[in-house]
This record gives structure tokens, C-alpha cells and sequence, in this order.
């Protein structure tokens, strides 16, 4: 297993209370960071699979889980 780096911008927030995240944690997203910042909320993820796919795949489904809708993907490198 390989760890992944990404983010997963969510639909529709503009901040976070804290229900939300402990819903995102109990869904599965224990390996993210929830943020809010400049209107856009986000989940930084690092997370190990196999593959870059399956590690998104898995995150997106685990989100949605907790009942986010996922706007869009950003990789990222680690530094």
C-alpha cells in the first residue's frame, strides 16, 4: 500500500460545523482533515491503496457516506 494526497472540494459550503465533521470521521474519513477557507470547504486527504483511483474512489464514497455531495479533485504531490 502506497499513501495518496489529495483533496476533495465538497458542493454547496461555504464553512463547517463541528456534527459535519464528526459525520465525515464516523463515514470513514478518520485519514482527512476537513478546512474551510475563503468560501470553499475542502477534505485533505492521505490516504493508502493500492492505486491513486481506488485511494479517490474510496475517499469520495466514504464522504458521500456522510451526506456531502464532492465538487471536484485536486491531487497533490507530496513535498
Amino acid at each position: 500500500m502506497k499513501p495518496y494526497y489529495f483533496k476533495l472540494i465538497l458542493s454547496s459550503m461555504e464553512a463547517v460545523a463541528d456534527d459535519q465533521g464528526d459525520a465525515l470521521f464516523e463515514a470513514g474519513c478518520d485519514d482527512g482533515t476537513i478546512v474551510s477557507r475563503d468560501g470553499e470547504v475542502f477534505v485533505r486527504f492521505t490516504r493508502e491503496s493500492s492505486s491513486l483511483g481506488q485511494a479517490i474512489n474510496s475517499a469520495a464514497a466514504d464522504v458521500q457516506r456522510a451526506g456531502f455531495q464532492v465538487d471536484h479533485v485536486e491531487v497533490h504531490c507530496p513535498v
